[in-house]
């Protein structure tokens, strides 16, 4: 049985495992280069679970050998936003288009306030459900 240790948001592979290391990190960076990969740096502050268009750190990397370079760019995406939600992407053009093959969290914000269900009743006595991040009670420059 998995289990959702503090709530933490759990969105691409590895999310039910503790945080990866940077070396962690650098063993998939590998991984990807070495299948022919694209990689991407992307953050958001906003973990809501169909928010599946974060923002890109830089331009995504193609045609790179070494995991250092985009060590780089994590590091400095962990500099600008050091409380933001911040993955790696790896895509594969194998299918003659860029589909995403791998995704993983890489930063979270030192507290993740989680999220609250919305019930709503609605004709026939049908209940709707919803989920809402508490981070986006407050404005975008103050989530935190």
């Amino acid at each position: 049985m998995m289990t959702n240790q503090g709530n933490r948001v759990t969105q691409g592979q590895f999310s039910f495992l503790p945080d990866l290391t940077d070396e962690q990190i650098t063993l998939q960076i590998k991984y990807a280069l070495d299948k022919g990969w694209a990689l991407s740096v992307e953050y958001t502050d906003d973990p809501h679970p169909r928010n599946t268009y974060w923002e890109m750190f830089g331009n995504p990397m193609f045609d790179l050998k070494d995991p250092a370079g985009i060590m780089m760019e994590v590091n400095a995406c962990r500099k600008t936003f050091p409380n933001y939600y911040i993955r790696v992407g790896a895509f594969s053009a194998v299918q003659g288009v860029e589909s995403v093959t791998m995704s993983y969290i890489v930063n979270r914000p030192k507290n993740e306030p989680g999220f609250g269900l919305i019930r709503q009743e609605t004709e026939g006595r049908t209940m709707r459900y919803t989920i809402k991040p508490y981070v986006t009670d407050k404005p975008e420059a103050e989530r935190y």
